[in-house]
């Protein structure tokens, strides 16, 4: 289901501190790696989560190994990008941890806009053919209604192409 919502997980990792899951609210999970994930719809408090827990777990390990194969620090958005995909992207990454080493996958569901843009020090390697790769992967599950499965495509075929030598 297309949904407007905020960032929902990037691939940064922090270190591990001691939290009890049932003290979480609605729609935050500790993942697997140790990570919160959280997921909220603008406006709206994290009581209606757009993504069920183990959406958001599959989404966080697949950002977890997307960005450990490839050596990119891989980042996701969902919500408005406004009128120009690639500027709203851009802006975006900008606000990532480390973007000069960071690739994004932004997506506009109102708009069905998907945007794929990397950093300067990544740029070689996540360039328009891998971004490319990525949308290709992504647009099935997309007109299947199915968002995370569609990003988690991505970063999959992404992160096996971008591989470092």
């Amino acid at each position: 289901m297309w949904m407007e919502v905020r960032q929902v997980a990037s691939g940064d990792h922090h270190d591990v501190v001691a939290v009890d899951p049932a003290s979480l609210p609605l729609g935050a999970v500790v993942t697997n790696s140790g990570r919160i994930s959280a997921a909220r719809t603008p406006g709206q408090s994290p009581t209606t989560p757009p993504f069920s827990k183990d959406e958001l777990i599959g989404l966080d390990d697949a950002l977890k190994d997307a960005s450990e194969k490839a050596e990119v620090r891989f980042s996701v958005y969902i919500g408005d990008l406004g009128a120009d995909p690639v500027a709203g992207a851009r802006a975006q990454l900008a606000n990532a941890p480390e973007p000069a080493h960071g690739a994004l996958i932004a997506v506009s569901p109102n708009s069905k806009d998907i945007a794929i843009v990397s950093g300067s020090n990544v740029a070689g390697r996540v360039n328009d053919r891998v971004a490319q790769l990525g949308v290709t992967a992504a647009v099935p599950s997309f007109r299947n209604g199915d968002l995370i499965d569609g990003i988690i495509a991505a970063l999959r075929v992404m992160a096996t192409a971008a591989v470092a030598p």
